[in-house]
């Protein structure tokens, strides 16, 4: 096989793909699946101060062409849940523990960040400013001066290498504005991009009737549908933001669709519309179907391609 090991936060992880945080990563029982597939690595639910049961079903729909549309509203165990979960974790695995924290406030994320760095682990912290799926909480990421404001916050509390994930960008503008933002932090290392696109619709034909109960049927939308909008994302930041990294997610059904976000800029792939459809098996499929194509295009890394793609 190529060599699809990756680095993320100067930790290695032994392949670029792992969970995107939302799917297969609720309890210590999902946690445990994706310590047992063939992913790099794994990352928990987003996490809010106490716990949540979230929006009410149903919540997830699968859409034709391996896309989906979903408003969970951030079902979750509670941080302390995933606080001891961190501090069981065994840290010799070869796989790197990813901890996604998704406050409803700047202050609970304040004292979500200081717990876990309290545990003086070799964790990564992530901080969601993207879920558009809690009614009455708009999205962070869309509010530069805010996402300023709270990286201002939590990068001296956290004081080590972390990630942020994102909504979509759709405008040029926003991607300069966000990153002129991103930039003035150097121990924000990587973004993740892109969560679901907010506020899609999905209405059943013969039942006249929309496809998931919260928001009147409003919810994100994620797979393949959302494939090249996350590419023009990763390529995006990956332009604007020297220095740091991508994990690329959104679309990746197949090997192919990985090394699309490889040679956009990606240094390390999350799956999720995928995954909670073909569960962690997954992982090994795509890990197989990217080498075969890095062999067929004679790369031996991902490095040989990674940010790569040509333009006109």
């Amino acid at each position: 096989m190529a060599d699809l090991s990756t680095s993320i936060a100067g930790v290695k992880l032994p392949n670029l793909f792992f969970n995107a945080s939302g799917v297969c990563c609720q309890t210590e029982a999902d946690l445990k699946l994706m310590l047992d597939s063939e992913s790099g690595s794994l990352i928990t639910k987003s996490a809010t101060f106490e716990q949540r049961e979230g929006n009410p079903s149903p919540r997830y729909q699968a859409l034709p062409n391996s896309s989906s549309i979903n408003s969970m509203g951030l079902p979750n165990e509670g941080y302390e849940y995933y606080l001891n979960y961190a501090k069981n974790y065994d840290y010799s695995n070869k796989k790197p523990l990813f901890v996604s924290l998704s406050g409803l406030s700047l202050q609970d994320n304040a004292k979500m960040c200081e717990a876990f760095t309290a545990l003086n682990l070799p964790l990564i912290l992530e901080v969601n400013f993207s879920c558009p799926n809690v009614p009455g909480k708009p999205q962070l990421g869309y509010d530069i001066e805010a996402m300023e404001n709270a990286l201002n916050v939590l990068a001296p509390i956290i004081n080590k290498p972390f990630g942020i994930k994102l909504p979509p960008y759709f405008d040029i503008a926003h991607f300069d504005a966000a990153a002129a933002v991103f930039n003035k932090f150097d121990n924000l290392v990587y973004v993740t991009c892109i969560n679901s696109v907010g506020n899609g619709l999905s209405i059943d034909f013969e039942t006249e009737t929309v496809s998931i109960k919260p928001k009147d049927g409003f919810g994100g939308l994620g797979g393949a549908l959302v494939l090249n909008t996350a590419l023009a994302n990763v390529n995006a930041f990956h332009r604007r933001l020297p220095g740091k990294q991508v994990i690329g997610v959104g679309g990746v059904t197949s090997g192919k669709e990985a090394f699309l976000h490889v040679l956009a800029g990606a240094s390390a792939v999350q799956i999720g519309t995928q995954l909670k459809e073909e569960g962690p098996d997954v992982f090994a499929r795509i890990s197989k179907e990217l080498s075969d194509i890095m062999i067929a295009k004679g790369y031996k890394t991902l490095e040989d391609f990674r940010g790569k793609v040509k333009t006109l």
